[in-house]
């Protein structure tokens, strides 16, 4: 399994970005699939995730901001995210896991991006 993300880039507080990670390699609607970031200097941390089924998640701290969703025609995630902060600047980690339930640690998944990098300036 491969996953490609895209989507990164340089925006200014209050901007909008999508990211996307197509996956291949496997069927993709057999996994559940997340966001995770992680910024200079911290531990990775949990952004969003969506299940097989459609079921989504994420922390406080991005909800009401970031959507995640998901195409399985297109094998395909996708994280919308709005009104970006400068607390957001981190590179972003699309993973795949088969764990069941919800899965928000790291741990939970078996497959992993190579990142995109989003920065927020204020």
């Amino acid at each position: 399994v491969q996953l490609q993300a895209s989507g990164g880039g340089l925006v200014q507080a209050g901007d909008s970005l999508r990211l996307s990670c197509v996956l291949s390699g496997d069927t993709f609607r057999r996994y559940s699939m997340g966001w995770f970031r992680q910024a200079p200097g911290k531990e990775r941390e949990f952004v969003s995730a969506i299940t097989i089924n459609g079921g989504t998640f994420a922390p406080d701290s991005v909800k009401g901001r970031f959507t995640i969703s998901r195409d399985n025609q297109k094998n395909a995630v996708y994280l919308q995210m709005n009104m970006l902060k400068p607390e957001d600047t981190a590179v972003y980690y699309c993973a795949a896991g088969r764990a069941t339930g919800w899965a928000i640690k790291p741990y939970d998944y078996d497959f992993w991006g190579q990142g995109t990098l989003v920065t927020v300036s204020s």
